[in-house]
């Protein structure tokens, strides 16, 4: 953990409708322009029954101009009034992390 700075991660838990057109093209669309914020640090996502998408920021200040964006504020309106039946929004700093990579044989 050299160098560690702690960030912050928005988790995004949501169901969707039945009604998912235009979902995905936005999505990418709101994954390309969040790339482009100030303090994007990256993006994790994974979808079953429920999605989950984890977002990664420097500060809060970044997420909060993150969720004020006006293409991203039109995108909430549309979750809400077509693809979402439920969603939850956490926002959790991190202040420790670590993984695991097996080896690739040669």
């Amino acid at each position: 953990m050299k160098n560690f700075k702690p960030y912050y991660a928005v988790i995004f838990t949501s169901t969707q409708t039945e009604d998912t057109k235009g979902y995905t093209k936005m999505a990418e669309k709101m994954e390309a322009l969040a790339k482009q914020q100030k303090g994007y640090l990256g993006i994790e996502s994974a979808k079953n029954e429920v999605g989950i998408t984890v977002s990664y920021w420097e500060s809060l200040k970044a997420i909060k101009n993150w969720k004020a964006n006006t293409e991203h504020l039109l995108a909430q309106q549309k979750g809400r009034e077509q693809w979402y039946n439920w969603y939850n929004v956490r926002i959790c700093k991190v202040e420790r992390e670590y993984e695991f990579l097996r080896k690739q044989e040669s």
